[in-house]
């Protein structure tokens, strides 16, 4: 859903759950059945792109299963409750303490390269 200029300017973004959550969600709801990126992203309202993109990385982290077209959720539901109570207590810890601010790591950061720029 877009939202206007003014809003992305002033930083005011949507609250709610993410495309990756929501997905999650989806297919844990529907764990009875495996779907196509397209009726991902239309069960939970949601950009086709943006899906892909949270599909690929869901894999990455080995929480969904994917064969040809199609998507489900991982048969591993002990790695699923975990990945959502690390999620959960992340998001506790940064409503409690703002979460990190960038510009004041990037002060106390060691001047390292980044692991892609190192030889």
């Amino acid at each position: 859903m877009p939202i206007s200029i003014d809003d992305f300017a002033e930083g005011r973004l949507p609250d709610g759950p993410s495309v990756p959550e929501r997905v999650v969600r989806f297919l844990a709801a529907n764990d009875d059945r495996a779907f196509t990126r397209s009726e991902i992203a239309a069960g939970i309202d949601a950009d086709p792109n943006g899906v892909g993109t949270a599909l690929s990385r869901l894999k990455e982290r080995e929480l969904v299963r994917h064969r040809g077209n199609y998507w489900a959720i991982t048969e591993d539901r002990e790695r699923l409750r975990s990945a959502y109570r690390l999620h959960r207590e992340t998001a506790v810890l940064d409503d409690e303490d703002g979460g990190v601010d960038p510009e004041k790591w990037d002060e106390h950061a060691p001047d390292e390269p980044h692991p892609s720029e190192r030889e």
